[in-house]
């Protein structure tokens, strides 16, 4: 087994959805990542929090065995991102943005986490993804997130690191955005274009699509859910069962029928994570729920 190392947010959230609200509650990219992942493989978390960040926030990951020695602690106050799905849960519509102490984010990495086998850059400032590839030495596999924000504002800079990395993941109006065409199909073959061997585009309710030049396209469906009461994290709790599945299970360089496997991975714990506010109920997942879902969902997409 590998370690996985994030690079991301870590947050409090304040999210309105038709099913209620949530007022500063925990979030944040790396938050959800790791939840996810550390229910398959060591997790290793780099971000910043402020002195506000609860230290029952904290014990969430360290009972989950996340190595938290990246974690920065600065003066001040945390990342707080407030938001609210109207009209439609697979986009949400920000509200607030308050950097706060993540403004002034700088990743310095541990020197035992530079040997980390898989890495998953969250969807932070592309200069700063490229600063934490500069300090890993020999990973194994490399995926990256990223936003409409940084799209627009350092597209070029966001090329760069998609060049470096093995899979880029992107919902569909990312990807549309990035390339500029309308179609889905059309738009993932050009993200392809721009350097990573995979892409992973994340489609909410309809699930996500898989693609390499090589291998072609894999669909995969979301498992169903009756009531979506907060998506957020959905995209983050995915990676985080994607690359922890793959650390677990793969002992090479992960094949094409590996990523399909742990696309089906990362579409139960985000299942989950959509049921519930924060991470309450992604923390709940066990591993005879995972069995069963995971089953569940196999025989979903058999014929």
């Amino acid at each position: 087994m590998s370690e996985v190392l994030v690079v991301g947010s870590l947050a409090y959230d304040s999210v309105k959805t038709p099913s209620g609200s949530a007022e500063k509650s925990l979030g944040g990219s790396a938050n959800y990542f790791s939840v996810s992942a550390s229910f398959f493989t060591k997790v290793r978390v780099v971000g910043v929090v402020g002195s506000d960040y609860q230290d029952s926030d904290r014990e969430i990951l360290r009972q989950r065995n996340v190595d938290l020695a990246g974690m920065q602690v600065v003066a001040g106050e945390t990342f707080h991102w407030a938001g609210t799905y109207e009209k439609n849960l697979n986009e949400a519509v920000t509200l607030k943005t308050e950097l706060n102490v993540f403004a002034d984010f700088n990743p310095e990495l541990p020197e035992n986490y530079k040997n980390s086998s898989y890495v998953f850059l969250a969807n932070i400032d592309p200069v700063l993804q490229l600063k934490v590839l500069s300090q890993i030495q020999n990973p194994k596999f490399i995926g990256m997130d990223s936003m409409n924000y940084w799209i627009m504002s350092k597209k070029e800079d966001l090329i760069s690191v998609m060049k470096k990395v093995n899979i880029v993941f992107v919902n569909e109006t990312e990807a549309k955005m990035l390339t500029g065409e309308t179609n889905t199909i059309k738009a993932i073959k050009k993200v392809s274009d721009l350097g990573p061997e995979f892409v992973c585009v994340k489609r909410g309710e309809y699930g996500s699509t898989l693609y390499s030049k090589k291998h072609g396209f894999f669909q995969c469906p979301s498992l169903p859910v009756e009531t979506v009461v907060d998506p957020t994290g959905a995209g983050d709790s995915f990676a985080g069962g994607f690359f922890g599945y793959l650390s677990k299970t793969v002992t090479g360089q992960p094949t094409w029928s590996d990523l399909k496997k742990a696309t089906l991975a990362g579409t139960v714990m985000s299942s989950q994570t959509i049921q519930d506010f924060s991470l309450k109920q992604l923390i709940k997942v066990n591993e005879k729920q995972y069995t069963t879902l995971l089953q569940e969902l196999s025989e979903i997409i058999s014929i």
